[in-house]
Parts: C-alpha cells; structure tokens; sequence
C-alpha cells in the first residue's frame, strides 16, 4: 500500500493559498485523485510528477473547472465545489498547450483574455500594453501571433495569465520548448513577478533545474496519490549523504559498504553513502582499508532536487536512474 512518506509540517502562522482534504476525483471506475491532503503556502510551489500522476486533474479541480467526488479544498479562501468563477477570477492560468489565436495580433490577444475575465475593453487593452511590455514584447504587440517563435508565444501566455493582476499564477511547464536564452528569460520573469507583487505562483514542471530555482516548495505526485510535500530544503535533509571519491577496488568497497549496512549510489569512483551518524565516517575508512582502497575525498554531499526524486522513487519500489525516467515515464 503506498504511503505519503515525506511530508514536511508548515508552521501554522505561514499562510495557505491551496489547501485540500481527502480531495478525491473518479472518472468512472478510475481513480485519479486519491484522498489529497494538500497545502500549499504563499510563494512559489512545483508541482511534480509522472504523466498519469494526477497533476493535471489536480489544475482542473482548483480551478473549479470539475468537479470533485469527494472531499473539499479551497484556492484563496474560496470554495473549489461551490466558487470557482471567484477563484478563476484571482488566478492567472498559462496553459501547457497552445491556446492562442494564431491569426490575432498579441495586443489583441491579451486584451481579450482581460474581457473574457470581465475586464472593461478599454482597460483590459490599456492592462494589455503593459502585460506584453512587461514579458518583453512591447515592441511586438501588433504582429500576429502566428510569427511569434516558440519563447514568444509562451511569453503572450504569460501576459494572458497576468493582465487582470491575479493573486496566483499557475504555469504550466512554462519553460518547455525554450531555447536557453527565452528560458533564463521566462524564470526570471516569473521570479520578479513572486518577488516584487506580492504574488504565488504554482508552476507544473518536468525540469528539475528550473523547479529548484525557482520554487522553494514542492508538491509531488504519484499515481493519483501524495508522494512529498513541502519545503524543498527540509525534504532535502531528510536522506543526508557523504559523498567519496575512491581509487582502486571501487567494487570491493561498493560490497563492503552495502554489506555493513549503508545504502550506496555508485558512479563509477564517486560514491554516495546513506549518512547514519558519525559511526559512517569510520566505516567508511574501515571499508577502504580491508579492501585496500583510496579515499581520495570525502565530504557531505549536498542533495539537489535530482538526489530527492530517486529517493522518493526508491521508496516507492521502483528503480530509477534518472528524473527523466520519473517525470516522462509510465512508473
């Protein structure tokens, strides 16, 4: 039976923008949402997980676009079950797939995303010049946005979700497709936006450098379920590791170390040791000199975003060597 495992508890004083409670959806006899118990703080939040996981369900049902089949949350204070027109009215959507009218110019394009929200024209076309002179297209408002590059297009989303001033932005895999330079742009832009406004942003990505450098919490799910949740920093923590750097016999000092008890992550001569106290750096030198190896370095290694997600997938019984293999696979 799968468990929530990793669940790091937010001080009461922090305040919620999400939170669900036995948040459950069913499509027929197919269990998408399984019992939720999520919350999400002010702030920048990824949210992870394989295809199938439930991420996108999880997007619908905040939005109030469907409806649950069982438990509640809230989005903002509000009700997802009875007040979704009021929370789509303080969220700011940009969608992973392309929602744009290529034959509009963008001026026109974000304008009428503010109309659609209920936006005044006049205003929401004055809001429009300065959504896209604020994601970079001032001086390409009035081209079709059927011309826009890959990073351009994106960026009209950007100012779609942003025109009416939302309190929340959920972005969708904003960086994917981008070249290197559109995506530096894009995570910067979102960054200022936290920032600066005084707004949240819940960002759905498989990048996990991009999640890390731009969130400090994470929400992962897995098959429907909870799999982690919380502070980026503190989940890190949980597997501490010490990382070694042998020379010789590195085969020898994989198997002495395992069978003494401690977890290994072997990359040809770089090991990673499960930390389980101080007893670990001894067991480490007794291992090298049975074996007759070199510990040409040894320190405490510091876990990325990367280090987490195998963790959490080891947990859960699968063998993963990548977040690729997590995040675009069928685990």
């Amino acid at each position: 039976m799968f468990k929530c495992f990793l669940t790091c508890v937010l001080p009461m004083d922090r305040e919620l923008i999400i939170e669900s409670s036995a948040l459950t959806k069913m499509y027929g006899p197919h269990l998408a949402l399984d019992s939720l118990d999520i919350r999400i703080e002010k702030g920048a939040t990824g949210l992870l997980g394989p295809n199938g996981a439930g991420k996108s369900t999880f997007l619908k049902t905040i939005l109030g676009l469907i409806q649950v089949t069982s438990g509640e949350g809230s989005v903002l204070g509000y009700d997802i079950r009875t007040q979704g027109e009021q929370i789509r009215q303080r969220i700011g959507y940009m969608p992973e797939y392309d929602a744009l009218n290529p034959n509009m110019e963008a001026i026109y394009q974000v304008k009428y995303c503010g109309e659609l929200i209920g936006m005044n024209p006049n205003v929401a076309l004055q809001r429009a010049h300065q959504a896209l002179e604020y994601v970079g297209l001032g001086e390409q408002r009035y081209r079709e946005v059927s011309t826009f590059s890959t990073g351009m297009k994106q960026a009209t989303k950007l100012a779609c979700a942003l025109i009416h001033d939302p309190e929340l932005i959920i972005a969708d895999e904003p960086s994917n497709g981008l070249d290197a330079k559109s995506r530096e742009f894009m995570l910067n832009t979102l960054n200022i936006t936290v920032q600066s406004g005084e707004r949240s942003v819940l960002m759905a990505s498989h990048l996990m450098e991009d999640v890390e450098r731009l969130c400090d919490n994470i929400v992962l799910l897995h098959k429907g379920r909870l799999a982690a949740q919380g502070k980026i920093e503190d989940l890190k923590a949980i597997d501490k590791e010490v990382e070694i750097h042998v020379w010789g016999a590195a085969s020898k000092m994989e198997e002495s170390l395992k069978d003494s008890g401690l977890k290994v992550r072997r990359e040809g001569r770089v090991m990673r040791i499960g930390h389980t106290g101080d007893e670990t750096y001894s067991q480490i030198l007794k291992s090298a000199a049975e074996v007759g190896s070199q510990v040409r370095k040894m320190h405490d290694y510091e876990a990325s975003l990367e280090d987490l997600f195998l963790v959490i997938m080891e947990r859960l019984g699968h063998d993963v060597k990548s977040s690729d293999e997590l995040l675009e696979g069928s685990i």
